[in-house]
This record gives C-alpha cells, sequence and structure tokens, in this order.
C-alpha cells in the first residue's frame, strides 16, 4: 500500500531535475512548501510616493487583524531583504501593503511592482488592533502613520454604522495625504465618521504639547480610546500628553505603534566580524548598525517582531563574542545569551546561531 513517502518518491523522479514543489509552482506561483509567498494582484497609486500594493497570499498565511502588520521580503541584486509593513486593508480581505518610498526596499516596492510579482511573506502579528468592545474612538496619525489606523477605519466604520470615531490626520499638504479622497467620503457616507486634516504647510505643527488643539478639535479627547501613529516626536507628544492627563485621572486609554527605535549606539563604533553559523555566512558589520538589518542586508531570514527592542520576537543565541545595545550604550558578551538583534550590533567579532 502506498503512502506519502512513496508517493513523492515517485514524483521526485519524474520531476527530476525538479522538485515536485517547483513543478507545482509553475502552475500556482505562491505554492511553496518552504516559504510562504503571495502573488501581487493589483498596484494603487496613492500619492506620489506611496503605492498600496494587494497581493493574495498563499497556504500559510492567517487572516489579520486590523492595524497589524507582516514582513515582506522582496528580492534585490539577488539578495532577499525583509522589512516590516503595516496592512492597510481591511480584517478579513485580502492583504495589502501601503508603501512610501523611502529606503531601498520600500523605493523598489513603490517604483517597480507590478501585478503577478511574487513577494515572500511571514505571517501577520503586533498588537496594534481594535478594542474588543465597541467604544468611542479618536484616532491621531501623522504622514504614513495613518497605515495601520485605515485598516481599522475600512473595518470598523462600514461594519459598524454606529461606530463613533474621530480621526486627526496630520500631512504636509494635501497631495501628500495619503488615503484623503477615501476618508473624506466614508466620512460623507456614515455620518458618526469624523475627519479632520492638518496641512503643516499651511497651519504649521499639529502641537500636541498641550491640550488646547485637541480640546478646540476633538472637546471629548478625553472621553475616547485613542490609537497614535506617526514620527517620533509626534508620538513623543501624544505619550506625554496622555501620561499628564492619566496622573489626573482625566483620559482613556493611548495605544502607540512605533516605526522604529531610538537608538544611541549609530557612532561609528568599532563594529566586527559577524558569523551566522547555521546559514554559514560572514558578513564585516558596522558598530553603529542593528545585527537584524546586518543579517537581512546578508539575504538571512532574521527573526524579527516589532524592531524596537519591545516585542523579543528577535531573540537569538549569541554563541561568542560581544555586542553593544544601541539604545543604551552597555556591551556584553556572555555565551549562551539570548540577544535582541534588533537593538544589538556587534562589538568587535560576533557569532551567531542564525
Amino acid at each position: 500500500m502506498f503512502n506519502f513517502r512513496s508517493l513523492a518518491r515517485i514524483a521526485s523522479v519524474l520531476t527530476t531535475p525538479l522538485a515536485p514543489e517547483d513543478v507545482l509552482a509553475l502552475f500556482n506561483p505562491v505554492y511553496s512548501s518552504r516559504q510562504l509567498r503571495g502573488v501581487v494582484t493589483r498596484v494603487v497609486q496613492e500619492t506620489a510616493q506611496s503605492v498600496t500594493i494587494f497581493f493574495r497570499p498563499g497556504r500559510g498565511w492567517h487572516a489579520h487583524l486590523a492595524g497589524q502588520w507582516a514582513r515582506i521580503g522582496v528580492e534585490l541584486n539577488g539578495v532577499r531583504h525583509w522589512r516590516s509593513y503595516s496592512l492597510s486593508a481591511p480584517a478579513g480581505q485580502d492583504p495589502a501593503i501601503t508603501v512610501t518610498d523611502v529606503g531601498s526596499v520600500s523605493r523598489v516596492l513603490v517604483r517597480e511592482t507590478k501585478v503577478g510579482d511574487i513577494l515572500f511573506l511571514a505571517p501577520p502579528q503586533g498588537d496594534f488592533v481594535l478594542p474588543e468592545h465597541p467604544r468611542s474612538l479618536l484616532m491621531l496619525t501623522a504622514g504614513s502613520g495613518i497605515t495601520p489606523v485605515m485598516s481599522m477605519i475600512r473595518t470598523l466604520v462600514p461594519g459598524r454604522p454606529d461606530a463613533d470615531v474621530v480621526l486627526i490626520h496630520s500631512s504636509r499638504g494635501e497631495d501628500d495625504s495619503i488615503f484623503r479622497e477615501e476618508l473624506f467620503e466614508l466620512a460623507d457616507q456614515f455620518p458618526s465618521f469624523r475627519v479632520v486634516q492638518w496641512q503643516t504647510g499651511g497651519r504649521g505643527r499639529l502641537s500636541l504639547a498641550t491640550p488646547a488643539e485637541l480640546e478646540r478639535i476633538c472637546p471629548d479627547w478625553q472621553d475616547r480610546t485613542a490609537y497614535a501613529c506617526g514620527p517620533e516626536s509626534f508620538l513623543d507628544d501624544a505619550e506625554a500628553l496622555w501620561n499628564q492627563a492619566a496622573q489626573e485621572a482625566t483620559a482613556g486609554s493611548l495605544t502607540i505603534e512605533r516605526f522604529h527605535a531610538e537608538l544611541k549606539g549609530r557612532d561609528g563604533s568599532e563594529g566586527g566580524l559577524v558569523i551566522f553559523e547555521t546559514s554559514d555566512r560572514e558578513v564585516m558589520a558596522d558598530g553603529g548598525v542593528p545585527l537584524l538589518d546586518v543579517g537581512e542586508d546578508a539575504g538571512i531570514l532574521m527573526p524579527s517582531g516589532c524592531r524596537m527592542g519591545i516585542c523579543h520576537s528577535c531573540l537569538t543565541p549569541l554563541l561568542s563574542g560581544s555586542v553593544r545595545d544601541l539604545r543604551t550604550g552597555e556591551v556584553r558578551g556572555e555565551p549562551g545569551e539570548l540577544i535582541q538583534t534588533c537593538v544589538s550590533a556587534a562589538a568587535g567579532p560576533v557569532n551567531l546561531k542564525l
């Protein structure tokens, strides 16, 4: 009686020199037993510098929650690079990422992606998601920080016409405001959804240093559950404002999504040779570059999550050598110690179990 292994051996003989999965991939480009993939189904120009890329994922993808992100792999000059992007499509639908032309990987995605292209994927992750129970919401976004919030809005507003949502979005000008027309259309269709577009080009920076602007735009801001995503200074001000209000017990919760960590060690500190044991790769690394970036630039599939030293998804055993914590400058190097590659850099030769 044949079993699966017997059939696999027969298939391997019939398809040599190709593996059976390689033959299947000729008929289904997203099929792979080794790496999750997605095929691009649509590319929409959002602004001169940004696009939304819709894709159909293959087996192994699980449906995203509104506000989550996923790691996307792109081949550049024969090397696979991984970056994390917020998912902008509503929950329950095929995913999409909205990418702005900043950095080499994003530039390729924005300028060169076309329908039929294959993206390498990792499943969606993240805790920047809608509350479990209905409540009035305040969304504070700036620049590309609108991306994960757009997934929330697309999920919540059409599905719950009674949803009470206020969005305050800051951008340089109308031409730089991602999703501008769609947001206004949703606001016209659903009266309980209010959009405030703040154009810094004409009005200056939206100040969150004091509650004055918020109180003018959204008088009941302290009664709402708030979400914020955008540049670091924007989020720092929001966090400080809510912390102050929390001390006075006058505001609801604030959930923040940060795209970057504040790293202090990028000053040309001495690096070293990084050996990735499992991948059999050796790379000279600068002392100010996170080991996560060093590995990804070398085409190694590095475990990662928040890329900010918060979630610990990138923990990797240090076999030997010393690393510098880019947040504090502390150097450590205990063999067997688990290090966070997203906030650690080589401080001399380093050997990692990757």
